[in-house]
C-alpha cells in the first residue's frame, strides 16, 4: 500500500509541477514572486477547507519551495469513510469548478484523486489514501524567486508541519459514517 502511494504522489507531483510539467502556457508575463505565490496557494486551500461542510480536521503538511515554484499541502485528520468518499470528491469537484478551476485528469483506482487547474495557472490535487485520509496540494506555476514564509492559516487540530502526518484519527457524525448518505444529505 506504502508503494502504490508512493507511485501515486509522485505522478501527482509531476502532474502539479510548477515548472516545467505546466510552465506558463500562455506566454504571459507573470508578475508575482514565491512568498505571494504562496499566500495565493493558501487563500486556494483556505477556500477549499471552507467549501467542506461539515467542516474536517486538518493540519499543515510539508511547504517545499523549488527554483521558481512553491506547493503547499495540508491534510485531513477527519476519518473519511469508503462510503462517503465519493460525497467528498464531489464536494471538492463542485467548488473547484464552481471557482472556474479546469480538470486535467481523475484516477478512481483505490486511492481516488482530482487534479485540477486554476485560472491563475495554479494546480491543485486532492488524493484520498488509505485509511481514508486526504490529501491537498497546491503547486504554484513558476515565479519569480523570493524567500518564503511558512503558512499562517491555524490548523483544525494538531499542527503535524515538520513532522510525518498521523494516519486520521478524528470521527465525524458524517465524514465518517460506514453508510451512503440520503438524497436529503
Amino acid at each position: 500500500m506504502r508503494i502504490l502511494r508512493a507511485v501515486v504522489l509522485v505522478a501527482g507531483a509531476l502532474l502539479l509541477a510548477g515548472c516545467g510539467v505546466s510552465g506558463d502556457s500562455t506566454g504571459r508575463e507573470i508578475k508575482m514572486n514565491m512568498q505571494e505565490a504562496a499566500v495565493r496557494a493558501d487563500e486556494i486551500l483556505d477556500g477549499t477547507f471552507a467549501a467542506i461542510k461539515p467542516p474536517v480536521h486538518w493540519t499543515h503538511e510539508q511547504s517545499t519551495e523549488g527554483g521558481c515554484d512553491v506547493q503547499r499541502s495540508r491534510a485531513v485528520m477527519t476519518i473519511i469513510s469508503e462510503e462517503r468518499r465519493g460525497s467528498f470528491l464531489g464536494l471538492i469537484e463542485r467548488y473547484w469548478e464552481s471557482q472556474g478551476y479546469k480538470q486535467l485528469s481523475v484516477n478512481n483506482s483505490d486511492m481516488p484523486a482530482m487534479y485540477y487547474r486554476t485560472p491563475d495557472e495554479f494546480n491543485v490535487r486532492v488524493l484520498i489514501g488509505g485509511s481514508g485520509q486526504a490529501f491537498f496540494e497546491v503547486a504554484t506555476p513558476c515565479v519569480n524567486a523570493s524567500k518564503v514564509s511558512p503558512p499562517k492559516a491555524e490548523t483544525v487540530g494538531p499542527n503535524y508541519a515538520g513532522k510525518e502526518t498521523p494516519i486520521p484519527d478524528v470521527r465525524s457524525d458524517f465524514w465518517s459514517v460506514k453508510s451512503s448518505p440520503s438524497s436529503r444529505t
